[in-house]
């Protein structure tokens, strides 16, 4: 008579069957998804549908140009919107291409951890930061500014105040645990390195003129503007850290 199979051999027996759960290449949160498919839909449409009048019609309308409020011009609903929609324009594949990509790596745990609204809010907010700094220092400039690279710039500046700390519970990097306080940030040799890496690419790609937007020339003081709103602003936004 063969002998029962014991309940050890059993639980082995089930645990071989169960595979082993792996988690997706590509997790990007719905609203992640739903601001890079707003921003590739859009250059889309400008490229393959819309005529060379009518995308210049729409950069007129859509982009932010410091000098509409200058008060030479009359304000319209657009020099209302521009300061919002100008994040969905961009100069060309490789320069939506590009913020794409570091929206997908910022946007993706900052959004996790704010829910919707608030990134949403987030979002906005350091887009709008970015212009007025833009606004600020070339306030009599003509030239176009578009791309979402201010506001991601701002989830950057996020990023710098939790230190890419690690989540425990996924083990690998996330904004996790409370915004740590400017001054902890500087003690931080991860922090500091990448802020100075940051600052380094934006002041050179700025000057030097390498540039994946308009006219060749990037808006360096528009990623500043942007970078310092997420920064400094990140605590008013982390529904986290209101019961830290």
């Amino acid at each position: 008579m063969s002998e029962p199979a014991s309940p050890i051999d059993n639980t082995n027996d089930l645990v071989e069957a169960v595979p082993e759960r792996r988690e997706p290449i590509f997790n990007l949160p719905g609203i992640v998804i739903a601001v890079i498919a707003a921003c590739v839909v859009v250059h889309l449409i400008r490229v393959y549908l819309l005529s060379p009048s009518q995308d210049f019609a729409l950069l007129v309308r859509a982009a932010f140009i410091p000098i509409r409020y200058s008060g030479q011009y009359d304000l319209d609903v657009w020099a209302f919107t521009s300061p919002l929609t100008y994040a969905f324009l961009h100069g060309g594949f490789a320069h939506l291409i590009i913020n794409m990509v570091w929206l997908a790596a910022f946007g993706s745990p900052l959004a996790n951890r704010l829910g919707i609204a608030r990134f949403s809010t987030f979002f906005a907010v350091t887009s709008l930061a970015a212009v007025a700094l833009h606004y600020v220092l070339h306030s009599m400039d003509q030239a176009p500014l578009v791309g979402a690279s201010g506001a991601i710039s701002g989830m950057m500046g996020a990023a710098a105040r939790f230190s890419f700390q690690i989540d425990r519970s996924q083990g690998k990097p996330a904004f996790s645990g409370a915004p740590l306080p400017i001054r902890d940030v500087f003690r931080s040799r991860t922090a500091i390195t990448f802020l100075g890496v940051w600052m380094v690419i934006n002041l050179v790609t700025g000057l030097v003129g390498f540039t994946p937007g308009v006219d060749n020339q990037i808006a360096w003081e528009a990623h500043i503007g942007g970078f310092l709103a997420g920064f400094l602003g990140i605590r008013f936004f982390d529904r986290r850290a209101q019961f830290a």
